[in-house]
């Protein structure tokens, strides 16, 4: 894996956009609470840290991941905002279902960026164990949650 053994949640403030006014909407799976809620947390500290004001950052929770691509979809259809952040977690089990989930919301996420002006930012951990999503939410991998709120920031600022 390219990415074994380096943390890639760090970030240059001063290198991205001025986000002051922008609005972004993120939407948390309750599934697999303690790793998506590590991953939310690391989004919104970003997002705040690079000057997106605390009332301009609408929260939203799901109950699972495949959920997030309707929350996702709803959030675009009945608020103004200007990006998306979906985050979520399913980890492999002994059955096809992690394929269906995993499928199905990256298709889901994928059309909706397709289709609509605004982007929605994957942040979907799909892991083969606890430890890896651990790992991925704030451990030896960083904080995909980061990650997702510097992709955000730096989608709105595309058109420019």
């Amino acid at each position: 894996m390219a990415t074994e053994n380096k943390n890639l949640s760090t970030y240059d403030k001063a290198a991205l956009p001025q986000v002051k006014g922008k609005s972004i909407g993120v939407i948390t799976s309750r599934w697999n609470g303690e790793i998506t809620e590590n991953m939310r947390k690391g989004a919104v500290e970003t997002l705040l840290d690079c000057g997106i004001l605390p009332e301009d950052i609408l929260q939203w929770q799901v109950p699972g991941a495949f959920e997030l691509v309707n929350g996702a979809k709803r959030m675009l259809l009945s608020k103004s905002v200007d990006a998306v952040i979906v985050i979520g977690c399913v980890i492999q089990g002994e059955t096809k279902h992690f394929d269906f989930v995993c499928q199905g919301v990256t298709q889901g996420i994928a059309y909706l960026n397709a289709t609509q002006p605004v982007p929605v930012i994957f942040c979907l951990l799909t892991d083969n164990t606890l430890q890896q999503s651990i790992d991925r939410s704030g451990g030896k991998h960083g904080n995909k949650g980061i990650e997702a709120a510097i992709t955000a920031i730096q989608m709105i600022d595309l058109e420019k």
